[in-house]
């Protein structure tokens, strides 16, 4: 495990998002603890005119302030509201002004299972508490406020695993439109086995406007 996890968050998001798998990342908050061991990531680079730009990330068309803190420093949670229903969460990395970060797509709870139950109670069987992105943030009670949080161990605590997994997956990431969701982007990562993956979604055409 690293020493210093800001350095070690300091690279490309393509190289850090198999790294995170087996990580485990923990809120605190006055209602206890919950830790969730990561098992789906996926990885966004820059804006346009960026070394490695992405047409897939929000940061693609430039600074805005929804997109603020993507673009550093990292070991921060850039959260963002989608569908005018659900937070999402990723772990900025990359150096500062690289506006990049793996979105946390899946994971196990391995503590707190009963606060999860309790935030997902719609869940059916415990390896869907953290099962696709919105969930995964509302186990873990993220939200708007935490934009920006620090995931050095106050509220938020990260905890890289002691060695990379093996046998990491790699594919389209999820409900992506355009170039960036297309098999050119093989930036979702995921543990084969493990049931708390979700299940892959290409995105959806949106209807064209009427001439």
């Amino acid at each position: 495990m690293p020493d210093d996890l800001a350095a070690w968050l300091l690279r490309d998001p393509v190289l850090v998002a198999p790294d995170l798998l087996g990580a485990v990342l923990t809120h605190t908050s006055a209602e206890g603890a919950v830790s969730v061991r990561l098992t789906e990531v996926e990885a966004y680079r820059g804006h346009r005119d960026s070394e490695h730009p992405d047409p897939g990330s929000h940061s693609y068309n430039g600074r805005t302030p929804r997109n603020e803190v993507m673009w550093g420093p990292p070991g921060h949670l850039y959260v963002y509201f989608t569908y005018g229903m659900h937070f999402c969460a990723n772990v900025v990395c990359g150096p500062a002004g690289s506006s990049s970060g793996c979105l946390l797509r899946a994971g196990e709870v391995v503590e707190g299972i009963e606060l999860a139950r309790s935030r997902r109670p719609a869940a059916k069987r415990d390896a869907d508490l953290a099962r696709g992105p919105a969930r995964l943030a509302q186990a873990l009670a993220i939200g708007r406020g935490d934009n920006g949080a620090a995931l050095d161990g106050g509220r938020f605590r990260l905890e890289p695993p002691s060695h990379r997994a093996a046998g990491v997956l790699s594919g389209p990431r999820v409900g992506v439109a355009g170039p960036g969701g297309s098999a050119d982007y093989p930036w979702r990562f995921w543990l084969p086995g493990e049931p708390s993956v979700s299940a892959y979604r290409p995105a959806k055409p949106r209807p064209r406007p009427h001439a």
